[in-house]
């Protein structure tokens, strides 16, 4: 994309309404903007990273075997009133009626829809398991949107269920989705610590947040800092094999690790006092087994091994998509603004020409730029340098290739990375086995 034809609208000054620095570096580099009290527009930059973490999401999810569909935003109230919630959800839910006074909602979550939809095609315990996800936008009426898409009213968000015959099986599909969580998050480029959650009222102990630390967390945290060195993509785990999964599953969970509502302090001393860690952390997904509320509130069964009903143990499992891009850069910014994880990055590099209508400069910068223009952003603005540097800091491109007068005589570019300010000076061969590098 050619920043002088882009709909990039970078802001120099930090907006007013915005609290804390995602907020303000999402205003800033110009990916979203407020619509109505905590509804975003996303524009070409902020959707770019937007799908970017959703396609990582999908394609771990495909990997773990679960299956892709796409429910409706709008759900009928009849479907609430099976399960039992729809008077218990409380005015976060945005209830509406149609033209026909039938009852409607905005859904804020998925459950009874995919189990009437699981119920109406699933007839036999052999059909068993299935696991179903969605990427979808929902909605929630937040009392007090804040913090820019941390906390709003509308969000894109990955929400799966599980249906499986038994108990045994249900905790399979639950160690595996915690595995294709943690490898989901390391492909992001941040460290979301696993811990161990509040199953409330059903019970259990199947229920975890995945927290990305961050000082403007909302909750604290304590863990083990061993949990920070473990490599989720390079784990040998067969998921078809349940000693396998057992085996991964005690593992991960001997290493502490709590937020300030279930700190055990008695479990937190035996922790090395080197490897104990405490801080803030926003939660970013949260997987959890909920057994048969669901089937059974709302009489979907399959036919058992002996014939008689047999209600499948379900389990649900969330990533929020856009709040993630903000906790990435609350996780990942310096005063200069974002410092994006390659993988989510809305443009791998920026190509910043530093003399415009120099005919060396302008050649260069436009054989580097066409090898890869879905990849790369191409700074060719009438514009100083240093405005041109101060906005590649701000977007947070992983890489800028600086082209000026005197490297484009000689046949040299000018690499940055963003994250740790390193420049080399690179020929033009060494650049575009670079810009080859990061598109593969």
């Amino acid at each position: 994309m050619r920043l002088s034809r882009s709909f990039l609208p970078t802001l120099k000054e930090n907006p007013a309404e915005a609290q804390i620095t995602s907020h303000r570096l999402m205003l800033r580099a110009g990916m979203i903007r407020q619509t109505s009290a905590g509804i975003y527009a996303w524009l070409p930059a902020g959707l770019r990273v937007l799908e970017n973490i959703a396609n990582i999401v999908r394609e771990e999810q495909d990997a773990a075997g679960a299956q892709e569909v796409l429910m409706p935003t709008m759900q009928s109230a009849e479907l609430w009133k099976r399960s039992g919630r729809y008077d218990d959800y409380g005015p976060e839910m945005l209830r509406i009626r149609d033209r026909h006074e039938r009852d409607m909602l905005f859904g804020p979550t998925n459950e009874e829809m995919i189990t009437d939809i699981f119920g109406q095609v699933v007839k036999s315990y052999k059909e068993l398991p299935q696991v179903l996800y969605q990427i979808q936008w929902k909605f929630r009426d937040e009392v007090r949107p804040r913090f820019g898409v941390m906390r709003g009213r509308e969000f894109y968000m990955k929400d799966g269920y599980s249906f499986d015959l038994d108990t045994a099986s249900a905790v399979d599909t639950y160690r595996r989705m915690m595995l294709a969580y943690l490898r989901t998050f390391q492909r992001l480029g941040v460290r979301a610590i696993p811990m161990r959650a509040d199953t409330g009222p059903i019970g259990g102990e199947l229920s975890h947040e995945f927290l990305i630390l961050a000082p403007t967390g909302e909750s604290g945290v304590f863990f083990d800092s061993a949990l920070e060195d473990q490599d989720w993509l390079a784990e040998a785990v067969d998921t078809a094999d349940r000693a396998s999964l057992e085996k991964f599953f005690t593992r991960m969970t001997s290493f502490y690790a709590a937020t300030d509502e279930m700190h055990d302090a008695a479990a937190w001393a035996e922790v090395p006092a080197d490897r104990q860690r405490e801080g803030r952390g926003i939660e970013v997904g949260h997987i959890f087994n909920f057994g048969r509320k669901y089937t059974q509130s709302m009489d979907i069964a399959v036919s058992g091994p002996d014939g008689a009903p047999l209600y499948p143990e379900m389990g649900s499992y969330g990533i929020g998509v856009s709040r993630l891009v903000a906790a990435i850069i609350e996780a990942s910014h310096d005063e200069n603004g974002i410092i994006w994880p390659q993988s989510v990055a809305p443009f791998k590099a920026v190509i910043i020409n530093l003399k415009n209508g120099d005919a060396q400069c302008d050649a260069l910068c436009e054989q580097l730029y066409g090898t890869a223009p879905r990849a790369l952003l191409y700074d060719d603005r009438a514009e100083r340098a240093g405005a041109k540097f101060a906005d590649a800091d701000l977007m947070g491109h992983p890489w800028q290739l600086i082209v000026g007068p005197r490297g484009a005589k000689e046949g040299k570019v000018e690499v940055k990375n963003r994250r740790t300010g390193e420049r080399t000076e690179e020929t033009v061969e060494g650049a575009l086995a670079l810009i080859a590098k990061l598109q593969g």
